[in-house]
């Protein structure tokens, strides 16, 4: 159900001192809470899920296999890669002609180019978890209008899904099918737009596909795999939270151990406006979230600068693969304000369905 939204100047007299004076007037959230039920598809996760808490029922739902690019439609020409798949990209040294790129030319890189090895230095290799993609210094570099400008890029196509009907524990995941191969790709600018330039290690004769931006959407998404652009994520502000399995940075005692695949991820719209962040509680959780109101929100706590700001923090997989290893925490809960300027909270209760299988996350939440 789509929920009207009105005027209200008293909530715009509330939030005053949040908003700049270029926002638009704040509009009244949904005024019932609802719970939700935020399913990636079981323990083996193969789907991304996007959704708008002022539209919650009308969710959004991709197989992760369906892109391997995210091209940006804003001024700038910035791409990413699928780090729902563990994609990974880098250089290839010298080249300058991409049908003269043979396997024999990247054997160096095929076993660094890669994701989990628990190396620090893997981290250039995939996109800035933190998602400021406009400003990372990793993955695949800015879209030069000078065409000599833009390398040819080994591509490590990630991971497929695992196959249909395999048996995972319960309490325990399976992400990864099998390796996806390599591509050797190069990405040029067009007027108001990319044209891709991709083939197999070993193809002499690469295919090309033009992409124009379309600006309601934050990017234009391609697969390599189907040679066809595809849609994703829902327009700009129509998605708030993200469930997916996610390229992240892990840590080992205190220092980086380089780029990891996480399962049951949530990412926020942090590209639109979205930002949240937790509220521990020492105490009783039922009675601080339900006694948390409008005036106890923070500004100065909402993360706008990382679409990792709920990310892994709500739950916990520490332990073996046993159903309860695997389990939501029970001291916190999350504010968010989302992309038309609402503000809600929200707390998780389960990340698993009664038979203990992982990827059935469930939450609610309520407008303040």
């Amino acid at each position: 159900m789509k929920y009207l939204k009105i005027l209200s100047l008293v909530l715009v007299a509330a939030l005053q001192s949040c908003l700049s004076a270029d926002d638009d007037p704040v509009a009244v959230a949904p005024m019932t809470g609802s719970e939700v039920n935020a399913s990636v598809g079981g323990p083996t996760q193969p789907n991304q899920l996007w959704i708008d808490l002022s539209d919650y029922e009308n969710q959004v739902v991709n197989k992760r296999t369906d892109w391997d690019l995210g091209f940006y439609s804003g001024d700038e020409y910035r791409v990413i890669i699928n780090g729902s798949i563990a994609m990974a990209v880098a250089k290839i040294p010298d080249a300058t002609n991409i049908d003269n790129v043979k396997q024999t030319d990247v054997n160096n890189l095929l076993g660094i180019v890669q994701m989990g090895t628990f190396d620090p230095s893997n981290m250039q290799y995939v996109d800035n978890p933190d998602g400021n993609f406009l400003t990372q210094t990793t993955g695949i570099q800015e879209i030069k209008e000078n065409d000599a400008e833009n390398p040819i890029y080994l591509v490590n196509m990630g991971r497929a899904l695992p196959a249909d009907g395999a048996t995972v524990a319960p309490g325990s995941i399976l992400l990864a099918g099998d390796t996806r191969g390599w591509k050797k790709v190069q990405i040029v600018r067009v007027p108001n737009g990319y044209k891709i330039k991709y083939a197999d290690l070993n193809d002499t004769n690469h295919k090309e596909h033009i992409i124009t931006k379309n600006t309601d959407y934050t990017f234009n998404f391609f697969s390599m795999q189907n040679n066809q652009q595809v849609t994703i994520q829902p327009a700009k502000k129509k998605w708030d939270l993200g469930f997916t399995s996610f390229t992240n940075e892990v840590f080992q005692n205190g220092a980086s151990a380089g780029s990891y695949f996480y399962a049951d991820f949530i990412v926020t719209n942090m590209a639109n406006g979205v930002g949240a962040y937790q509220v521990t509680v020492s105490g009783n959780l039922d009675q601080a979230y339900n006694a948390f109101k409008l005036n106890d929100v923070d500004p100065a706590k909402f993360i706008f600068n990382d679409h990792r700001a709920i990310g892994d923090k709500w739950r916990t997989t520490t332990g073996n693969n046993s159903t309860s290893s695997a389990f939501v925490y029970t001291d916190r809960f999350f504010v968010l304000r989302d992309a038309e300027g609402f503000y809600f909270k929200l707390r998780f209760n389960r990340m698993k369905n009664d038979a203990g299988e992982r990827g059935h996350t469930n939450f609610e939440f309520e407008p303040l």
